[in-house]
């Protein structure tokens, strides 16, 4: 199923029952987009990440770097992960989402996707870091890819997710109780040789 949107006040909202997810296709114009998208490649630390998936420890489908401000340390999926420093790209940047989004970041996580073959499995982004409603803003760069939400279900409930293409210099801002509802993933898919970076902003909370 493909997603149905409709405009309002610069955002495009999602229908999804318990929910919130704002879609803004143009965030970015296109040589903006294209200099952030080249200039970041080069910034950014990329690193191949290591997780725990089906009871083995496995390399992550694409590349990563977590960025934030000090004392911003994630944990996902059994590892642990310390903030880089925030680039001379980022910061800037930070505010520019904040202010469009309402919300307070102080961490990304920045993602590689190489080609088409590199992807992301299905997962919420509920880490007790990021608290009870997060607001998670994905802007995505380059390569054009299919973003795909489900919301969560019963073993034996057949469930069928909703599909987005996030366009070059996007921005998706996912608030309220989606993680809590809904999980999401970006597929592999057959004849995209073209790299995409997506950066989701956040806000880790301190732990007591």
């Amino acid at each position: 199923m493909l997603a149905t949107i409709n405009e309002a006040d610069g955002w495009q909202s999602l229908p999804l029952a318990g929910a919130e997810v704002r879609y803004a296709a143009s965030w970015l114009d296109g040589d903006e987009a294209d200099a952030l998208f080249e200039r970041l490649q080069h910034e950014i630390p990329w690193e191949r990440h290591r997780l725990y998936m089906f009871g083995r420890e496995v390399d992550s489908p694409r590349l990563s770097c977590w960025i934030g401000d000090p004392g911003t340390a994630y944990t996902y999926s059994r590892s642990r992960f310390e903030p880089n420093p925030w680039t001379a790209s980022l910061l800037p940047l930070r505010e520019r989402v904040q202010t469009f989004c309402g919300a307070h970041f102080n961490s990304v996580l920045a993602n590689l996707y190489r080609d088409g073959q590199d992807s992301m499995g299905w997962h919420s982004d509920d880490e007790p870091e990021l608290g009870p409603h997060p607001v998670i803003a994905s802007l995505s760069l380059g390569a054009e890819r299919r973003f795909r939400l489900r919301r969560k279900a019963r073993h034996d409930e057949r469930v069928t997710p909703l599909g987005l293409p996030l366009a070059h210099g996007s921005l998706l801002c996912m608030a309220g109780d989606t993680q809590r509802h809904y999980q999401h993933d970006l597929p592999r898919v057959a004849g995209v040789l073209g790299a995409r970076i997506n950066l989701t902003f956040r806000f880790i909370h301190a732990r007591p």
